[in-house]
């Protein structure tokens, strides 16, 4: 198979962390000695932050930089076997500097995480510098072609000025400043975050055009006897397990442009001196991060099924999208943390609310003081009928059940504190009623801004298919998770509507994803549709083909079947 143009590479941390942090949290005088030489490929950069013993609880990461007044540089430490630098993608055979987050040691006090630039191998040789035992952490699951590292740190000494300083500084007798909000320092996790979201609608919509078109090239079975095989595409099942990924696909798109212009705009608010709107970024990120990617990863293995045999080959590329994204669940924030992260502004939010405060941005939702109940009440205390061809009337309903489940989550805190237990063992205990909320805000989050979305679009017939789509993905949401609301009667009929009515649009939807066959890579997703054709060709040209009679037979099968 052809090396695939999107698959992940050594250069990619040098690019998407590397030169965004030293972007964003160099002085000048740091621009000019690093960024511009990484930018020419000089000096090429990884971010070692993950650590054997930790990942997504960075305040655990144990890597030390204590501060020489006397020599005026940093010493960097690998103090334990947990506290190796594991897993950075170009460490191991490629990069010759890293950008290391490590717990910065001063005068005696610990100022928690900093980043630090740390030369690891010689820019003329490339051999491992003095104190650096660096190397490859071996094959993963996917990734084969990402030398992803290791990195043990033993008295690295390093100048001052190599601490990234723009906003938390150490002076030379090794005072410390601190910076402005202790959040900066994961800037660049807030970053690529908001990029994962768009990596989860990119690889959403390439399976959806792989599984679609496949599903309207591939004949299968009967409807009715003695009459054509029909596409596999008309059949109501294949639509109910692709329509809906079709419009979470949109959706996500959506999101990920918002996430993007969220994330500049706030980017420059913070450059301005503005910070205000940095804990709101930092919450939504987390929770839209685990929220798109959860679904996304799932998702994927439906298209992949829903394409019978032939997806489970490599030729489909499903199998390939799925191993290349499965790991973003994980990484730059395991999941369930990060609904955690989110969950934690959340009651932070709610209470502000319940205190009178008012809350501004994408949570001032909890302001609205009478929440009705979603679920089962008398006929005399029944709220409105939803109508459910509204898509502003189900933005509500979302919009509902998150602020419920945020009252829950928070009274279930209140709760186990009253039994006296802990602030930690509280939260801990409620963890489970924690990240429902936050499922249900960053799901009410989608449905708005997929809402929101078809306010700007102008064209007609645009409008009405996205409108369609938009009620399919919000009515589906809520046959999902029927517990948390009020009304599912005639939904599922509503649905199977909407599936009719996006069929004939169904291919044109997905090429309006506008994937190139280079891109998708895939023999089922093809545009021009000759799946079978190439599917034969695709496997003639195997490695395995390459000779008639291979090695294996004159080395093992021969000498095996003489001995019979």
């Amino acid at each position: 198979i052809s090396v695939h143009p999107d698959r992940p590479e050594p250069l990619d941390l040098h690019l998407g962390m590397f030169l965004p942090t030293l972007l964003n949290q160099s002085t000048p005088e740091q621009m000019d000695r690093f960024f511009m030489p990484a930018w020419n490929l000089e000096i090429i950069g990884t971010y070692a932050q993950t650590e054997m013993g930790h990942g997504t609880h960075l305040r655990g990461l144990e890597t030390t930089a204590t501060y020489d007044p006397a020599t005026q540089e940093f010493v960097l430490n690998s103090p334990t076997v947990s506290s190796i630098k594991w897993w950075p993608g170009g460490l191991g055979k490629t990069s010759n500097h890293a950008i290391v987050l490590a717990q910065l040691y001063t005068q005696g006090n610990c100022h928690g995480l900093h980043a630090f630039i740390v030369p690891i191998r010689d820019m003329s040789t490339h051999e491992p510098l003095p104190g650096i035992v660096v190397g490859d952490i071996g094959p993963k699951f996917g990734f084969n072609e990402v030398d992803n590292g290791f990195l043990k740190l033993e008295n690295v000494r390093i100048p001052r000025e190599n601490m990234l300083m723009k906003y938390a500084k150490v002076e030379p007798d090794g005072t410390y400043v601190k910076p402005p909000s202790a959040k900066l320092t994961y800037g660049t996790m807030v970053f690529i975050r908001s990029i994962i979201v768009g990596e989860s609608a990119r690889a959403l919509a390439k399976s959806c055009t792989i599984a679609i078109r496949y599903s309207a090239v591939r004949h299968q079975s009967e409807i009715r006897p003695g009459e054509p095989e029909p596409q596999i595409l008309d059949y109501q099942t294949q639509q109910y397990k692709l329509f809906p990924l079709l419009a979470m696909a949109y959706a996500f798109t959506f999101v990920g442009q918002y996430m993007k212009q969220t994330y500049h705009r706030i980017s420059g608010d913070i450059n301005q001196g503005d910070f205000s709107e940095l804990p709101e970024l930092h919450a939504l990120s987390a929770g839209l991060k685990a929220f798109t990617t959860w679904a996304t990863n799932a998702a994927i293995e439906v298209c992949r099924m829903s394409c019978g045999g032939h997806g489970y080959s490599r030729s489909s590329a499903l199998p390939d999208i799925y191993v290349e994204f499965t790991p973003t669940c994980t990484y730059e924030g395991e999941n369930t943390v990060m609904m955690l992260q989110t969950a934690r502004y959340l009651v932070k939010s709610y209470r502000q609310a319940k205190d009178g405060q008012q809350l501004s941005g994408i949570v001032s939702y909890l302001n609205e003081a009478e929440h009705r109940r979603v679920q089962p009440q008398p006929v005399a205390a029944r709220p409105t009928v939803v109508d459910i061809n509204d898509l502003a009337s189900l933005v509500e309903v979302y919009k509902l059940r998150a602020a419920i489940l945020v009252e829950l989550a928070a009274k279930s805190i209140q709760q186990e504190l009253q039994r006296r237990k802990s602030q930690e063992d509280a939260w801990n205990n409620s963890a489970i009623d924690l990240v429902r909320a936050s499922d249900a805000h960053c799901h009410y989050v989608v449905v708005k801004l997929f809402t929101d979305k078809l306010g700007e679009i102008g064209d007609t017939a645009v409008h009405s298919v996205l409108s369609t789509l938009a009620l399919l993905y919000a009515l589906h949401g809520i046959t999902q998770n029927s517990g948390d609301f009020l009304q599912v009667l005639l939904i599922s009929v509503r649905i199977k509507e909407l599936l009719a009515q996006l069929r004939p649009n169904a291919v044109v939807l997905v090429d309006a994803f506008d994937f190139h066959d280079k891109k998708l890579n895939s023999v089922l997703g093809r545009y021009d549709g000759n799946v079978y054709e190439n599917l034969f060709d695709w496997a003639r040209r195997s490695p395995l083909n390459s000779t008639e009679v291979h090695d294996s037979f004159h080395k093992y099968l021969k000498p095996l079947r003489s001995k019979l």
